[in-house]
């Protein structure tokens, strides 16, 4: 784990607990809670619209491709679990929250 996030290694990447706020005025990191960084998003949370924009969002953020972010868990709730292959939980950390130091 880093710092007061859940976010952990895994075999060839890691794990990022995350939390949405789906229909946001803008797509953006926003901050932490209960360990999982918080997301908001301009998609609703409609036909797994907000999945999708998730997983584009992260893997944009990142400098990764689509298919290197998979939802894990929580695909009709808030809080989420992603995988991410190719980075540590490190870097992964460093880069969602970047814009928040």
């Amino acid at each position: 784990m880093i710092g007061e996030l859940g976010v952990r290694d895994a075999p060839g990447g890691c794990v990022v607990p995350v939390r949405v706020h789906p229909g946001a005025k803008r797509d953006a990191v926003t901050g932490t809670h209960d360990g999982a960084v918080k997301i908001a998003l301009t998609s609703p949370p409609v036909d797994g619209r907000a999945n999708e924009a998730l997983v584009a969002f992260v893997a944009k953020r990142l400098g990764v491709a689509r298919g290197q972010v998979t939802l894990l868990t929580g695909a009709s709730s808030r809080m989420k679990t992603l995988r991410v292959v190719g980075l540590s939980a490190e870097e992964v950390s460093a880069k969602l929250l970047t814009e928040l130091a």
